[in-house]
């Protein structure tokens, strides 16, 4: 009886222990999976960078008519840059304050890391796939856009407007900072416009789309209220957002199952492949 006793024992020791592994093996394979989408959504941030970046050497007669027709349209903004500053001299202090300092507060860097960080991170551990592969738009995006501006600023060196020295004054090649000369494209506007736009992917209605890229378009007002940019900064930054949301975008195409507008997209890529059949699925030249 005594060891029948024990044998009992001994089972039920066992089987609590057994249990116990199960439930220890259970929550390793979720940190595990949880790991693992992290470690692969940041190589998918990092990748689309680095696509982002290197579209330019894939670019056909197209694409490089969209670039000049940007390039011709800054520089006809460049000519009336000084026209506009004192323009905006005439309504600067009607506009609300809490406006401007909206649009100042969400293009700093820091504020915008925290708001796509917090995305990423609400997708990741909710197991939404499209809010995830959103965070990871939004940081892939912000980044290449800031890195980005950060180095060609201080390679052009643009006296900004409150510098009072004019719009055709520069100072190039300065790798470190030198204020008030790094106007050149506008970081702020950017990375304002750079959420708005990959935020805005997400909808087919063209007033949700619409309201968000007024949003998106506040930092630039600020800029220029606050004389930080020249108007042709600011239409530049703008344009420059675009192309790099929609490159990054493209390029995640091939790494989520999850898409935006899929209809829409699938008769895109159709029409992308017979125009470029030496590239494969979505990952179309820009």
């Amino acid at each position: 009886m005594k060891k029948i006793l024990l044998l009992l024992f001994l089972l039920s020791c066992f089987g609590k222990t057994f249990s116990q592994i199960q439930k220890i093996s259970l929550n390793l394979n979720t940190n595990k999976n949880l790991w693992q989408n992290f470690t692969y959504d940041v190589g998918n941030m990092a990748g689309g960078m680095g696509y982002a970046y290197s579209r330019p050497l894939y670019w056909k007669k197209k694409q490089f008519t969209h670039f000049g027709y940007i390039a011709a349209g800054t520089t006809s903004l460049y000519f009336i840059d000084d026209n506009v500053d004192k323009w905006a001299d005439g309504w600067r202090g009607d506009v609300p304050r809490w406006l401007v300092n909206y649009g100042n507060d969400v293009g700093s860097p820091n504020n915008n890391f925290m708001l796509t960080g917090a995305v990423y991170l609400a997708g990741l551990f909710t197991e939404n796939p499209k809010l995830r592969r959103t965070g990871v738009l939004l940081i892939s995006s912000a980044s290449a856009a800031g890195l980005m501006q950060q180095i060609t600023k201080r390679i052009i060196g643009r006296a900004r407007p409150k510098a009072n020295v004019g719009k055709d004054v520069f100072d190039p090649l300065h790798f470190d900072r030198v204020y008030d000369y790094d106007s050149f494209p506008s970081g702020h506007v950017m990375l304002g416009f750079t959420n708005a736009y990959a935020i805005a992917k997400q909808f087919k209605s063209p007033w949700v789309k619409a309201g968000l890229y007024t949003i998106g378009s506040i930092p630039g007002l600020s800029r220029i209220i606050d004389r930080f940019h020249w108007f042709s900064d600011v239409a530049f930054s703008t344009a420059l957002s675009i192309f790099i949301v929609e490159a990054v975008d493209r390029f995640l195409d091939n790494k989520y199952d999850q898409k935006y507008n899929p209809i829409k997209k699938e008769q895109k890529v159709v029409w992308d492949l017979k125009v470029t059949p030496q590239t494969f699925g979505v990952v179309m030249n820009f």
